[in-house]
């Protein structure tokens, strides 16, 4: 086939206005060979050119719909990290469209392991036929509708999978459920507005592969932290999944609908490791480009992989050219796509220039400047496998973080009533120490008690134990440290009592997470009570299981969902953007000041003293914000067994919220005293006055 040289930019296939060019990166290869294919049968090969690190052509003539890969040669010497094998069809890591559907045979894989004691030989088996392939994708109309741009500050974060929340939602039709198409019907994004929440972070749509474990066990890897395709969207997840042109309109079409609704769109991306897997894995794209390059090899044994993320191997953020593949990833999701941010799944693996974390990394530096990826939301999950793993603050001004120690502690200080006072005190108030420098605001932290890895809110309140048998690792998977508790009774009950001390335990732990200060952030199904039935490791479970059962949904809780949202949204004092001072104003004015439970006798309010903040037997306190311009806001917490009696400061309180009794309606309080409820928290208001 007859070609000519083309440009080694950009990167991919891109539709030119006579052909189509083709650029791909790989520094360590010999010779890179583009196959053309009709159907699983190859009909074409045209050598590449190289430029550099970049191998190139332009194909005359040639349009959308083309299907192609790439065969590149070069050593193949396991031991060196070096794993080229021509036999093996590629797929273009910047692949739009993918077609074909994979399945885990035996000629995937660039090896064929001999006695234990040998070295892997090459496998020499053409996989051509059943391999993925990628599909020269065509241009798409511009964005109609502009973003809601919602600051940071005012974010209320609504995490979700795109299969799960519609799949089991009777007014969406069949056809949709479970679809992009489907989380675009009008009923879902019903709900969504009724809730109130202003963005959806939608656990993984990026194209990805269930492991050759799970498969053997009939499970699926329904989660999709396991991405292959990291510029295509997952057919599993769309209407049309045997059309990829239209799947991406699909996925195109339902940011739009959200944008309408007035909700941003985040996407939880995985740059830290490839559905490649360890050195055991197949040979389907970066393997067999340039292992060494896309992955981190272990410095004493290159022929294994440094497994920084629990699967196999770790992306290489630190090589420049995989810096870039990541970037025009991102690039093309917001200028093309139109989504809004990305949440970033085990966040330290991208900052890892030779070993340790590293804030100031290039990949950090190139990020922040971009121009395309300016308004995005950038979220980090801080923690990896790796050397100092644990990077909780440590991340640049620009992103916001998941602070599990906010999960943490708010689930101790209300479940076990195991912590004290003051810690919860630092984590309501915007974990502080931990995000409190470097120009960083209190929206830096995401305020948790439940995400997709871990129970439901529900399952918290309902099972001191994980159940995890129907994942096929003996119940050893999952954490082991949820700080959960069943009221009395392990699993589901008809006891009237210990449904009624569950329902004051969810609320009074949405509300934590709802009204502290920072970004808080829900877990789809938690405002009508979903359950897993006790499984806090569900990533392999496509089923009722893992799927929001509407049918079964608390409509009174997620009325009450709903209300701490508008809540939150009327009062300024409870999503301030600046940090809280309890230092007195020229005026004598505080800020914020913490109150502790009366004393027999008291009639004048009292603060938190030393002893107090230590007490490890008292288990209630109340946050007063009074900002100058602002109606006060007083919460009270108690999470003691039986109610506890505060003072109140001057003014004319009213009190908007009991989540105990689940009471959402204004009422004007009278004298100077009220009690907590046990397992309650109450929120009261008045207005500005000068303290």
């Amino acid at each position: 086939m007859q070609g000519a040289p083309g440009l080694p930019y950009p990167l991919g296939a891109t539709v030119t206005a006579t052909g189509v060019n083709f650029a791909l990166f790989s520094s360590r290869a010999e010779r890179v060979e583009l196959c053309l294919f009709d159907g699983a049968r190859e009909t074409a090969r045209l050598a590449l050119v190289r430029t550099h690190d970049i191998w190139h052509a332009h194909l005359p003539g040639a349009g959308a719909g083309l299907v192609y890969g790439f065969r590149v040669h070069g050593p193949y010497r396991p031991g060196q990290g070096l794993r080229f094998n021509p036999h093996k069809l590629l797929l273009d890591p910047y692949a739009r469209e993918i077609v074909g559907r994979f399945d885990w045979q035996p000629e995937h894989f660039g090896y064929q392991a001999g006695h234990p004691d040998e070295a892997p030989g090459l496998d020499a088996r053409d996989n051509g036929g059943t391999a993925l392939k990628a599909r020269v994708a065509g241009a798409l109309p511009g964005l109609r509708s502009a973003p809601p741009q919602t600051p940071l500050a005012d974010t209320v974060l609504y995490e979700l999978h795109v299969k799960g929340f519609t799949r089991q939602l009777p007014a969406v039709p069949e056809p949709l459920r479970g679809t992009f198409a489907g989380l675009a019907h009008p009923a879902a994004l019903a709900h969504l507005q009724r809730l109130g929440v202003t963005a959806v972070s939608l656990l993984p749509v990026h194209y990805s592969l269930t492991e050759l474990r799970l498969r053997e066990l009939g499970l699926t890897n329904y989660w999709g932290y396991n991405t292959l395709g990291f510029f295509a969207a997952d057919p599993r997840l769309s209407a049309t999944p045997d059309d990829p042109a239209a799947t991406r309109a699909e996925f195109r079409a339902m940011v739009e609908a959200l944008h309408a609704a007035g909700i941003e769109v985040l996407l939880d991306v995985v740059f830290n490791h490839t559905a490649e897997g360890n050195q055991l894995g197949p040979t389907l794209s970066f393997r067999g480009i340039d292992n060494a390059a896309y992955y981190r090899l272990a410095a004493d044994e290159p022929g294994d992989y440094e497994n920084w993320t629990g699967c196999g191997n770790t992306v290489n953020v630190a090589h420049p050219r995989v810096a870039q593949f990541v970037l025009d990833a991102l690039r093309y999701w917001v200028g093309e796509m139109g989504v809004d941010g990305f949440r970033f799944d085990l966040a330290p693996v991208l900052a890892r220039t030779h070993r340790e974390f590293d804030p100031q990394a290039p990949f950090f530096t190139a990020l922040l400047q971009d121009p395309v990826l300016a308004r995005t939301k950038l979220i980090a999950e801080p923690w990896d496998l790796g050397p100092h793993g644990y990077q909780l603050g440590r991340f640049p001004a620009r992103f916001a973080e998941w602070n599990d120690r906010f999960r943490d502690t708010v689930r101790q200080f209300w479940l076990r009533r195991s912590v004290e006072r003051g810690e919860l005190a630092r984590r309501w108030a915007a974990s502080s120490d931990r995000f409190h420098h470097g120009l960083r605001p209190p929206c830096a932290s995401v305020n948790y008690v439940a995400s997709h890895d871990g129970f439901t809110v529900r399952d918290l309140v309902s099972y001191a134990h994980k159940h995890n048998e129907a994942n096929g690792e003996d119940n050893h998977d999952g954490s082991n440290a949820d700080h959960s508790v069943n009221a009395g009774v392990e699993g589901p009950s008809e006891d009237a009592h210990v449904s009624a001390q569950r329902l004051r335990l969810q609320r009074a732990l949405l509300a934590s997470a709802l009204l502290a200060q920072g970004t808080p952030m829900l877990q789809a199904g938690d405002e009508i009570g979903r359950t897993q039935r006790g499984n806090n490791n569900a990533y392999c479970q496509d089923n009722r299981l893992s799927w929001i059962d509407w049918a079964a949904a608390d409509e009174r809780l997620a009325e009450f969902a709903g209300a701490l949202i508008a809540l939150r949204r009327a009062l300024p004092a409870l999503r301030q953007d600046d940090w809280l001072d309890d230092h007195p104003h020229a005026d004598g004015r505080r800020e914020v000041q913490w109150l502790a439970p009366a004393r027999d006798g008291d009639a004048v309010f009292r603060l938190m003293a030393l002893e107090d903040w230590h007490d490890p037997h008292r288990h209630a306190l109340a946050l007063w914000l009074a900002p100058r311009d602002d109606a006060a806001v007083l919460v009270l917490m108690n999470a003691e067994d039986a109610p506890v009696r505060f003072v109140l400061p001057p003014g004319a309180w009213v009190q908007r919220l009991d989540s105990a009794g689940g009471d959402t309606q204004a009422r004007a309080l009278d004298g100077i005293a009220v009690e907590a409820p046990a397992s309650g928290l109450l929120v009261l208001v008045s207005e500005p006055h000068r303290c």
